[in-house]
């Protein structure tokens, strides 16, 4: 009972519990639904990768955003909690692999999105560099898939490793921003590194 008292994560918070009132298997839906707001991420008819999308609250955000005539592909080594509407697709799989043809299902894509985490060691010196490895992985994706002008969400840890994050978006992107979400809880060092139109790639 101790930790549980002292876990942060153990009792259902404002957010948990509205995610759930509006049908969303997690809380982070406010975290994109913020993000979105703030850099007007989403619209109607556009393509959407989303990377680790298990247990699919942004795939189900996404979805309704980009409409019927939009597409969306799902990927994740576990299974989604939720169905997806028509033109929208779920795989199985690794989704960071830039061997797995899959990714390439509605490619080019408008916005390739990440909420990945490494799960946590308790030490957070190796639990950034693990989560910078994802970031830095997941940028590598979506510079291979995306449209030139498309953009970028990404979930890192602060850590030695985040300026190196940092120039990795400003080369391959047009804008950078960061933003700490009003969701992410107080004892969090997460925030979300945004690009904002992929530059041409050489060719």
């Amino acid at each position: 009972m101790k930790n549980r008292r002292n876990n942060p994560y153990a009792k259902p918070d404002a957010f948990t519990a509205k995610a759930k009132q509006e049908g969303y298997p997690a809380r982070s839906v406010f975290k994109l639904e913020e993000i979105d707001r703030r850099v007007r991420l989403l619209k109607g008819g556009q393509h959407v990768l989303d990377l680790g999308a298990s247990p699919g609250s942004w795939a189900k955000y996404i979805s309704q955003k980009i409409g019927q005539s939009g597409r969306l592909l799902a990927v994740d080594l576990k299974p989604m909690s939720i169905s997806l509407p028509p033109g929208c697709v779920f795989i199985l799989g690794d989704a960071l692999s830039l061997e797995n043809e899959s990714l390439k299902t509605f490619a080019p894509y408008d916005v390739v999105v990440s909420d990945m985490a490494p799960s946590t060691s308790g030490t957070r010196m190796q639990d950034q560099a693990r989560s910078y490895e994802l970031f830095m992985r997941a940028v590598e994706v979506s510079v291979n898939v995306t449209k030139p002008g498309g953009h970028f969400v990404g979930k890192i840890f602060m850590g030695e490793d985040f300026p190196y994050a940092r120039k990795k978006i400003k080369d391959c992107y047009e804008e950078e921003k960061i933003i700490r979400p009003e969701g992410t809880r107080t004892n969090s060092y997460e925030v979300f590194l945004i690009g904002l139109g992929l530059r041409a790639r050489p060719t």
